[in-house]
């Protein structure tokens, strides 16, 4: 006999159980179905977000850099830490703890909000129904007058160099490595590249990052990702541009890499190869062929500016459609969704979206690069501010980096923020909301700003744009 729900989620990750948890609090009865298992073989919910990428990696990064900064910064402080170690098996338990509450709290928001979460797959039927099949084999059919896709995203494996979950591994097999390889290969300098690179460079590991394009976090405002480059180079991270991997494989019990460059064919061993080349929407086993549900040509489910797909009544959100893969993003897509089925209004504002970047220093932008802007024929004028004249980040031994602003010439209007520097993360919200508000830099400009704060950096690069910065000579 088949249950009937009024919304059907099928994903619990980011933008699944928020999707849930929402559609519930519109007295919606709900069901989210999610099949992740961990290593140990145990169901939990939160999808690769909270089980093998953002939070593990940033637990790692928090530890990594801890140590870092007890060998390399501390003395200035008058800190004597001389012999300084790190336990990296204390490291990794840390790490599963953090994981192990945050995935358990997500199960006990479920049963706060009324949710029913189900252990196991689900499969889209035609006319809104769900096939559940539970952990232990056995089917039943939901109905539901809403069903919700939100199935995430899986790495992409190179033919060229399998996974074999020991030598050669995804971004989850690097979170969980049981010691600091000696030699270590990345092969990709996007953000997971890099935040991966930067754990086991901190505490040992001699990183080689392999990127094919020659330009470095081509996403990136160009002056930002110059700053990045060379900061993150000056810390140890062997990055290689325009190094296109060709082969890998394992021999003897270490990792050979052929890679081609501008000065011909390469090749170099290492203990460890983690291929972090990017993501793609995971919908394996999702659709039953006669449910109407489309894909493009990359696997994304097509959907509109509401994620609407193209079946009544059923939405797709997060990593598995359009746009960029991160975890905010889906959040946001799952709760517009469902107050779309609670019959209120509600939109994503795509157009200011942060993206963050944890290495140290952070970095973080929000809206359109100069580049872009340029591009587009806007005139527009731009402001910079150094860390290096904060009085926050003298204080803090972290004056790395600077905030930039990009503003229209014609208006005012704020059209990007970059950011690179000490809690570039949490600084950008400041920027995103006034985004968001559609604030001029003006408005920045006439915000107070404590003193002494890292936040002032963003004043002063308001000011900057037009050529007001008060701590900073004015260009």
């Amino acid at each position: 006999m088949s249950r009937s729900f009024d919304v059907v989620v099928i994903g619990a990750g980011p933008a699944g159980y928020i999707a849930a948890i929402r559609a519930a609090q519109h007295g919606m009865s709900v069901a989210c179905i999610d099949e992740w298992k961990n290593k140990d073989g145990k169901h939990a919910f939160g999808g690769t977000c909270l089980n093998a990428g953002c939070i593990p990696s940033k637990a790692l990064l928090e530890s990594s850099e801890l140590f870092h900064r007890a060998n390399h910064e501390f003395s200035k402080h008058g800190i004597n830490a001389s012999g300084v170690s790190i336990d990296i098996a204390k490291m990794q338990k840390r790490k599963a703890s953090i994981v192990r509450q945050l995935t358990g709290g997500i199960a006990g928001l479920f049963k706060a909000s009324k949710v029913e979460g189900l252990a196991g797959h689900g499969k889209l039927l035609r006319d809104r129904k769900v096939e559940f099949t539970s952990a232990m084999g056995e089917t039943k059919v939901l109905d539901a007058r809403y069903v919700i896709l939100a199935t995430g995203s899986t790495p992409v494996e190179l033919k060229i160099a399998p996974f074999d979950d020991d030598r050669i591994v995804d971004s989850w097999g690097a979170l969980d490595f049981e010691e600091a390889p000696k030699t270590l290969g990345v092969v990709g300098a996007g953000v997971i590249g890099l935040e991966l690179g930067s754990v086991w460079n901190r505490v040992g590991s001699e990183v080689v990052i392999l990127e094919a394009m020659d330009d470095f976090l081509f996403m990136a405002d160009r002056q930002l990702a110059k700053d990045a480059h060379r900061l993150l180079k000056a810390q140890g991270l062997d990055i290689r541009l325009g190094a296109a991997v060709t082969a890998a494989g394992v021999s003897k019990g270490k990792v050979q890499v052929e890679y081609k460059d501008k000065d011909g064919e390469q090749r170099m061993e290492f203990d460890k190869l983690v291929i972090a080349v990017g993501r793609r929407p995971f919908t394996r086993g999702l659709f039953a062929d006669d449910c109407g549900i489309k894909t493009d040509e990359r696997g994304f489910v097509i959907v509109d500016q509401e994620c609407r797909t193209g079946v009544k009544g059923v939405f797709a959100v997060g990593d598995c459609v359009r746009g960029p893969m991160l975890a905010h993003k889906g959040s946001e897509e799952g709760v517009m969704a469902a107050d779309l089925i609670a019959g209120e209004v509600a939109e994503v504002n795509y157009d200011v979206i942060p993206s963050v970047i944890y290495t140290s220093p952070e970095i973080a932008w929000v809206g359109k690069t100069e580049e872009e802007v340029k591009a587009s024929g806007r005139a527009y004028k731009t402001g910079s501010f150094p860390f290096a004249a904060s009085g926050r980040a003298k204080a803090m031994e972290q004056t790395d980096g600077m905030v930039k602003i990009v503003s229209a010439e014609d208006d005012d209007q704020i059209l990007g923020v970059h950011i690179i520097g000490p809690m570039a993360g949490e600084l950008i919200s400041e920027v995103v909301l006034a985004m968001e508000f559609q604030a001029s830099t003006e408005d920045i400009q006439r915000t107070i700003h404590a003193h002494p704060s890292l936040a002032e950096a963003i004043h002063e690069a308001a000011l900057a744009v037009d050529n007001r910065a008060l701590n900073y000579p004015n260009k």
